[in-house]
């Protein structure tokens, strides 16, 4: 447990609540894998907008659960926010996604989702 993602900051705002910790793991899993592969795309095809677009709706969801990439991730934000066209930003991405997939697949055990 809290290998992959802390709830350190999950726990304090949701005042130890359980079950709005349980809600704020789902809502994790609804929406950051969705955003997780709109950024991929979005990099594949150097849909620079797009990127920006995805990368920063993550990142206060990335934080508050303290995966550990938020340096990586706001370097692609900013690849896209700046349209960076010199820039390969392949291996940041690969980091934050991999991050997600790690917390995806242990908070889905952990909360039994």
């Amino acid at each position: 447990m809290e290998q992959h993602y802390k709830l350190y900051r999950v726990r304090e705002l949701a005042d130890n609540d359980a079950d709005f910790i349980a809600a704020l793991a789902e809502a994790f899993l609804e929406e950051v894998p969705e955003d997780a592969e709109r950024l991929k795309k979005a990099v594949a095809e150097k849909d620079y907008h797009e990127a920006y677009q995805a990368a920063h709706k993550m990142k206060p969801t990335v934080d508050l659960f303290e995966l550990g990439v938020l340096d990586k991730l706001i370097e692609v934000q900013d690849w896209g926010k700046f349209t960076q066209t010199d820039v390969d930003v392949t291996e940041q991405l690969e980091v934050v996604i991999t991050a997600v997939d790690n917390a995806v697949a242990e908070m889905k055990s952990d909360f039994n989702l």
